[in-house]
């Protein structure tokens, strides 16, 4: 597939063209204010980079920590889907970062348009220059959208990804509001690596639950381009229980590799078959966020290694990589891992710093998946750097077993909730 890489010019122009969102007049100011201690740059105010900076604050005040984020407003990806069931609104989903400033974090809502790693400098949109003694990255990813022929950046009203922000996730809800009873979504799954393993097919039980109340009559169809998937046994047999007949799954042995698409038409062309849509969601597929390529820490699978002790990039010094850009073994790419990482990282740094090995890191990752209000299954996991990688611990976590009863489903789905609430307090709030 065809990839256009992001140069240092192009992604300037993207980033300065998209960095003009209303700013807080206290954090607008072209100068910030570092501090006079060690001063850590971290770029991203997601899951991994909002906790990181938290982490560094709290573990030594005397650090001066500086959030860079391109947005006054975070929109969560864990639940979303549930957004797109009508069970949630979407502003239970969005975060801002007032609770973070008052943690004495200094928060620059403006984007970062070009990393020195040789003079160690962050370049802000409005030219403001940031010095740090350590960068941490934590970009997120970006959507290859020329990946798959026929879609693009302009495609993405008429068939949304609903991958990376609220906007997006309100663009598919509407268009499933709007579909005809006996209608066909048609949702495209790409190949791993990939953020959130579990997510297409949460998002598929979540508007199969949104078909089945309001139009009974439709249906259901993930094109996968993998051969297997994140908990297919427990998500098939929840299917058959709560959906039979309306979701369909065909991975790459039943020819589900998407190859081409057609916007207008809504026609998904795979391998072996032409589908016809009358809704699409294209989940196109992923690399590092932009900024990762601007501070040369990707390699050519568009990811960025990185030392699993400390998180510190393999190709450029002082600068370490943190939740779904990274390279990270066995860790999945999600929001709890994220979390986890963003922890150790800060810890790895705060005993750089200082002049101290950092401890061997353990991390762990939880990731609950929405069926219907109130089923749920889980996937969890404990990791450990083992020969320059993560790997899982064996009984250091595991799956919902695929017979459990009901009750079992219930519990885990408010389970969902609680972990929700608890990460996104602990992060944001």
């Amino acid at each position: 597939m065809k990839h256009t890489r992001t140069t240092r010019r192009t992604f300037l122009k993207i980033a300065a063209g998209s960095a003009a969102a209303a700013l807080p007049a206290s954090l607008s100011l072209p100068a910030i204010a570092q501090g006079a201690g060690p001063r850590v740059v971290v770029i991203g105010g997601g899951f991994g980079g909002t906790a990181c900076a938290r982490a560094l604050k709290q573990a030594s005040p005397k650090i001066a920590v500086t959030l860079v984020e391109a947005n006054a407003t975070y929109s969560a990806c864990p639940m979303a889907n549930a957004v797109l069931a009508g069970l949630r609104p979407l502003n239970v989903q969005q975060f801002g970062y007032s609770s973070v400033a008052a943690k004495g974090i200094t928060v620059a809502l403006k984007a970062a348009t070009d990393i020195d790693g040789a003079a160690r400098t962050v370049t802000l949109a409005d030219g403001t220059l940031l010095n740090y003694d350590r960068l941490v990255l934590s970009p997120g990813i970006a959507l290859k959208l020329d990946a798959l022929p026929g879609y693009s950046a302009a495609a993405v009203e008429a068939m949304p990804h609903a991958w990376t922000d609220g906007a997006q996730v309100v663009a598919l809800r509407r268009q499933l509001e709007a579909m005809e009873d006996g209608g066909v979504v048609v949702i495209s799954s790409p190949a791993n690596p990939a953020r959130c393993p579990p997510g297409p097919y949460e998002r598929a039980s979540m508007i199969a639950w949104y078909l089945k109340q309001n139009k009974p009559r439709s249906k259901v169809i993930v094109l996968d381009a993998k051969e297997r998937f994140s908990m297919q046994p427990q998500f098939e047999r929840a299917w058959s229980e709560l959906y039979p007949g309306m979701i369909e799954w065909h991975g790459v042995p039943d020819g589900g590799s998407v190859t081409a698409v057609d916007v207008a038409k809504k026609i998904f062309t795979t391998d072996f078959d032409q589908v016809k849509a009358n809704v699409g969601n294209v989940i196109p597929p992923q690399k590092a966020g932009a900024i990762a390529d601007v501070a040369k820490v990707t390699d050519r699978t568009g990811w960025c290694p990185v030392n699993p002790l400390t998180f510190e990039s393999l190709l450029q010094p002082n600068i370490h990589v943190i939740g779904d850009a990274a390279i990270a073994g066995a860790m999945p790419k999600s929001a709890s891992a994220a979390s986890s990482e963003g922890a150790i990282c800060a810890a790895a740094i705060v005993a750089l710093l200082d002049g101290k090995a950092p401890a061997p890191p353990k991390l762990t990752s939880m990731c609950y998946s929405l069926i219907a209000p109130d089923y749920a299954i889980s996937i969890s996991g404990t990791y450990q750097a083992t020969d320059g990688q993560f790997l899982e611990i064996e009984g250091g976590g595991g799956t919902s077993p695929v017979d459990a009863p009901r009750t079992r489903r219930a519990e885990e789905a408010a389970s969902a909730d609680e972990w929700f609430r608890k990460i996104t307090e602990a992060t944001f709030g």
